[in-house]
């Protein structure tokens, strides 16, 4: 292989890449979302600067992937936070966990989603919809819903998931040290709102040191919302380099 067509690649195994290098179609994602009160102190050790708290809230999303272009169906957990830069509103996404590696890997290495395996579920049981969350073979969370409790207007319902968010990009050198440090952003803008429902809810977060959402305990649910998208995912773009910031002060 020449050099000239190694540089095409956009992953390893060059033969064999794990996902698609482009802009991602969800048709028919299912989110549940939890909003719930926590710590503020436990929030403010988890928020890099420079985003900025201005509650003490925090949002558990289970999403169910009906249909995904380049990975198939999947499933995926989280916390994401309600955060501030400069003057925009938007969310810090703290923590993924999902059942599919190649979705894992482009969530990763394309953008800057801090995705790990897990294993998530999103069900209906007894008129309750469901969302759970294991790492291996223990239970790390459990949310609970009224199912289809009452209507949730289709622009709140969009304007729910389609706030701007942010993560940080890490790279490592060669050596041991960063060669990639930023904040990154991108928003969710192509998206069609097929169902959107409110409703009573509960969560529940158990210890674990590998998955440690319950370091931001539930002290107060907020709110639930479930909703069904089609959506298109867009690419991130950088706002604070973290290792300039370094340099400047050093």
């Amino acid at each position: 292989m020449r050099s000239d067509q190694v540089v095409r690649h956009a992953a390893t195994p060059l033969t064999a890449p794990v996902y698609p290098p482009r802009a991602t179609r969800f048709t028919d994602r299912e989110y549940l979302n939890v909003v719930y009160r926590t710590d503020p102190e436990a929030l403010r050790a988890v928020v890099p600067e420079p985003l900025e708290i201005e509650e003490p809230l925090v949002r558990f999303e289970v999403m169910k992937m009906g249909e995904v272009d380049g990975f198939g169906p999947y499933v995926e957990a989280g916390q994401v936070i309600p955060v501030r830069h400069g003057e925009e509103h938007g969310e810090y996404l703290h923590a993924m966990y999902l059942d599919n590696f190649a979705a894992t890997a482009a969530g990763r290495e394309l953008s800057a989603y801090p995705k790990v395996m897990g294993s998530p579920r999103l069900f209906t049981e007894a008129s309750t919809l469901v969302g759970t969350l294991d790492y291996g073979s223990q239970r790390v969370a459990t949310a609970t819903m009224a199912y289809k409790w009452q209507p949730l207007d289709r622009e709140e319902a969009r304007a729910q998931i389609t706030v701007p968010t942010f993560a940080v990009k890490v790279i490592p050198d060669y050596a041991g040290g960063l060669r990639v440090c930023d904040l990154v952003r991108t928003r969710i803008t192509d998206v069609t709102v097929k169902e959107a429902w409110a409703g009573p809810a509960r969560l529940q977060l158990n210890a674990h040191v590998m998955a440690p959402l319950a370091d931001l305990p539930v002290l107060e649910v907020v709110s639930a919302s479930h909703i069904v998208t089609d959506l298109t995912l867009a690419p991130v773009a950088p706002v604070h380099d973290y290792l300039a910031e370094q340099r400047r002060s050093a």
